[in-house]
């Protein structure tokens, strides 16, 4: 009996459909980790991300902004009435000046958070914080020269964390107005961090262990959409009185 010969094709035809078969798996397992990831994100995550950050007619303000604008008002609420005890307790010169610094640079500083946050707004507290309390109940206890290292200690403590906040918001706000409250904030705590350091109670050993056991935590940056930002500039008229700053020495002069 002949063998029946194979029919012509059936041979390309089965090679073929392996070769379309294997490029159809293979693509379908390139595919299903892109569609399952797609499947795993969570909407409400993402929209949560967004809403931190709002649009205003200043630029978009982002969480930081707000808790910026929050501190600075905590700051004021328990630095303000810490300098009143160093102008009325304090048994120098020095530390008595340092208290005036205060008290004028904070009465400036809270007017004008008090004016960005109506503007923007953000609610903002209306006493110190329980930390701020206890400084200031620890203050109000102390006398002597005691109250004059606790003053220059825990205020230098408390103004170098937020100079490092202060450099941080100002290098990356997209809100005018938080800029403008930054540039202010940056002044008067820069003069108060001098007119402290200016007292000489300051011990900078424990004041560096203390900052490096709490740094200010760096956020993660904000999610904004570049088109949704209206920048528009403060009105020309706003302005702020800044605290005195301190003053040196007049340099030596030369005789003939």
């Amino acid at each position: 009996m002949r063998p029946r010969p194979p029919v012509k094709g059936r041979g390309m035809f089965s090679g073929t459909g392996l070769i379309i078969t294997a490029l159809a798996v293979t693509a379908a397992a390139l595919l299903y980790p892109l569609c399952s990831y797609a499947d795993r994100q969570d909407p409400a995550a993402a929209h949560v991300l967004s809403a931190r950050t709002v649009t205003t007619p200043y630029g978009p303000m982002s969480a930081q902004d707000r808790d910026f604008i929050t501190k600075v008002r905590l700051a004021g609420l328990w630095e303000l009435p810490a300098g009143e005890l160093a102008e009325q307790k304090g048994t120098t010169a020095a530390v008595r000046t340092a208290g005036r610094h205060l008290v004028d640079g904070h009465t400036s500083l809270d007017a004008h958070v008090r004016t960005v946050a109506t503007q923007l707004g953000v609610p903002l507290p209306d006493e110190p914080n329980a930390q701020q309390k206890e400084w200031l109940a620890a203050l109000r206890s102390a006398q002597g020269q005691d109250f004059d290292r606790r003053f220059a200690d825990v205020l230098r403590l408390a103004h170098g964390r937020v100079f490092a906040l202060v450099a941080q918001v100002r290098a990356g706000t997209q809100n005018s107005l938080v800029r403008d409250l930054a540039d202010d904030a940056n002044t008067t705590v820069l003069d108060h961090i001098r007119i402290l350091e200016a007292t000489g109670y300051v011990d900078f050993g424990a004041l560096a262990r203390d900052l490096a056991a709490s740094p200010t935590p760096v956020p993660s940056p904000p999610v904004v959409d570049p088109a949704a930002a209206v920048p528009v500039t403060p009105a020309p008229d706003e302005s702020y009185a800044l605290p005195p700053a301190t003053t040196s020495p007049p340099p030596a002069t030369s005789t003939p």
